[in-house]
């Protein structure tokens, strides 16, 4: 595979792009790129392309809202649509939605109040390219920081995510009022997540835990098997 390539997309707003890039960077390896909204292109040969939690744009309109419209976007629809793995944490989840890259919506947080601790998860699927490396009805301990993190979709997409096991992450209970307590789902081909909880701030001891390590790892292997 020679060098691994990896790109993670700076919006104004964002604030995790860093915890993002250092996470890839010692578990991944290879090459860690900083992509800056407003541009057109993705560098060459990139196989992992990350969009990290923040306030893209002051969360103005909605959550993510502006950020999907920045120029970078479209190179990232189009890599996602040729199989590259795309991944977005909190801020970068509700960039995929409004992109259209994932369904449904992130709403206020049924509590109306921000969140920000260490929650419990189940792995619901743990056959991705994110997830091969938890097993099913895994609990792992990941954090959250968010205002608007209440997941939402209508009943049959919400009965179709489940049925086409792409709710990769549930909430072992309930955290910000999402439907069906869901933290993270797949788009249908299964290389785009997006998850509300923050991986990259469980990847060693220091942080408390490492339970997000399984995920970066997950998506190194599948590339180098591939």
């Amino acid at each position: 595979m020679g060098v691994f390539r990896s790109a993670v997309i700076t919006f104004p707003g964002s604030n995790c792009d860093r915890d993002l890039a250092v996470a890839l960077e010692q578990v991944c390896g290879g090459e860690v790129l900083r992509v800056w909204h407003g541009d057109a292109a993705l560098p060459d040969k990139v196989e992992f392309i990350a969009l990290p939690g923040g306030f893209s744009y002051g969360d103005y309109l909605r959550s993510g809202a502006m950020a999907a419209r920045s120029p970078i976007m479209q190179a990232v629809i189009e890599a996602a649509t040729r199989g590259v793995p795309v991944l977005g944490v909190c801020n970068g989840f509700q960039v995929l939605t409004e992109a259209g890259l994932l369904p449904g919506a992130l709403l206020r947080n049924a509590g109306m109040n921000f969140i920000c601790r260490e929650v419990a998860l189940t792995v619901e699927n743990s056959q991705s390219q994110f997830t091969a490396g938890y097993h099913a009805g895994q609990q792992i301990t990941i954090p959250v920081a968010h205002h608007d993190g209440n997941f939402f979709a209508d009943s049959e997409t919400l009965d179709r995510l489940e049925g086409e096991g792409r709710v990769a992450f549930r909430y072992a209970e309930d955290v910000n009022g999402s439907a069906r307590q869901i933290a993270g789902i797949l788009n249908a081909a299964g290389n785009v997540l997006g998850m509300m909880p923050h991986p990259e701030r469980m990847i060693e001891a220091a942080q408390g835990g490492s339970d997000g390590r399984a995920l970066f790892e997950s998506v190194i292997k599948g590339l180098v098997a591939s």
